[in-house]
């Protein structure tokens, strides 16, 4: 089992800024692939960044056009999200989401953001 805690959402105006965290806990040294998702009202949940342990990789959803960066503390069991040039459109709850090796898949409570006009 993985658990995991996001922090770091909030109130922002758009073109402004962001940092998520999400903190793991439990069996850490399985986690294999690590991704944010988001899930705007009335929408389903989309994929948006992923890294993957030992590993510098990382793939982002064409629509942030280079506006995000997912990184990791693999030290500290901690994986983030920057966010620059926010747009009322990037509102939501952001979920952090850690596949093991073997496929077991966790998912955080998520941590809300929103975009202001």
């Amino acid at each position: 089992q993985v658990q995991l805690v996001e922090s770091g959402g909030g109130l922002v105006q758009t073109g402004g800024s962001l940092r998520l965290s999400c903190a793991a806990s439990g069996r850490t040294f399985q986690m294999y692939a690590m991704s944010w998702f988001r899930q705007a009202p009335g929408q389903e949940r989309e994929f948006v960044a992923r890294t993957w342990r030992g590993s510098d990789a990382t793939t982002y959803a064409d629509f942030l056009k280079g506006r995000f960066t997912i990184s990791k503390d693999m030290t500290k069991n901690m994986l983030y999200l920057q966010m620059t040039s926010l747009e009322p459109e990037d509102t939501g709850v952001y979920y952090c989401n850690v596949v093991q090796y073997g496929g077991s898949e966790f998912w955080g409570q998520g941590t809300q953001v929103t975009v202001s006009s």
